[in-house]
């Protein structure tokens, strides 16, 4: 069966149709409870829904479809659950980042939180697109950029999960108060967990190149990129640190590097 982009176009609008909507329900479940911050768990499982309904819809050779939709699914659940934990657990207190939000917005909050949202929908198919092209490659073999994508993701993988189990053991020690972490991946960089989410999406893209249209998949990991590094990533996660640690957070910052793993630099 022939490489069709009209049938993965397809399977995209089908795909946003679907997140948009649950954006949009998980709008109005955070216009009640006055907690934005259940976005971040729902982007992360929008996901998940945006593999099965590509994989029940792809035509691509099955047993790429079985690898990529199983790698990617695991990724996004292992992220969401995460972000569960940290969100849902504590529904009572708004992150500060949105907090932050709703002092700057006034009495527009509601109203672009939810283009906020509809957004954060949109970037869920955006970012798909490597998924969506794999997919829908028909060729019965498996490429060495396959698996070479396959080593890259395994490694963002681990270190993703690493990351943020070291950094939620530093949290819960009471003796850590006020305290920055830079112990662990920490210590080379100041958003490790960022970085290996970004190289995961790397992964995807080099995996695509293999297929039919697969420099078209560069767009995600470009937008992760962007995100984490200039919107809502870093730059809130540094200006929150900054608000609550401001001379150990600063002090860190001169010495450690903002996002790739890099050894220290004096201070």
């Amino acid at each position: 069966m022939p490489f069709q982009i009209e049938h993965l176009l397809f399977i995209a609008l089908v795909s946003l149709i679907a997140c948009c909507t649950i954006m949009f329900l998980v709008w109005l479940w955070a216009k009640k409870i006055k907690n934005a911050g259940v976005v971040d768990v729902f982007w992360a499982l929008n996901f998940p829904v945006i593999t099965l309904i590509t994989y029940f819809l792809s035509e691509g050779f099955e047993t790429r479809k079985i690898l990529i939709c199983s790698i990617f699914l695991l990724a996004e659940l292992r992220l969401g659950l995460h972000l569960w934990q940290r969100v849902i657990g504590h529904l009572e207190e708004e992150e500060g980042r949105y907090q932050q939000l709703r002092k700057e917005w006034g009495d527009k909050v509601e109203r672009n939180f939810f283009f906020f949202f509809q957004f954060q929908a949109i970037s869920n198919v955006l970012l798909t697109i490597p998924i969506f092209i794999i997919t829908a490659n028909p060729s019965t073999k498996i490429s060495i950029l396959e698996y070479v994508g396959l080593a890259i993701w395994a490694i963002a993988f681990i270190g993703e999960m690493v990351a943020d189990q070291q950094l939620a053991a530093f949290k819960k020690e009471p003796k850590n108060k006020g305290k920055v972490c830079d112990t662990g991946l920490w210590y080379y960089s100041r958003h490790p967990n960022y970085f290996f989410e970004w190289l995961t999406w790397m992964a995807y893209f080099i995996f695509a190149l293999a297929s039919p249209w697969g420099i078209l998949a560069i767009i995600s990991p470009s937008i992760i990129l962007y995100l984490l590094t200039r919107v809502t990533g870093v730059p809130n996660n540094e200006e929150q640190n900054l608000r609550s640690k401001p001379e150990a957070y600063k002090k860190y910052q001169q010495t450690t590097s903002s996002f790739f793993l890099w050894g220290k630099k004096d201070g």
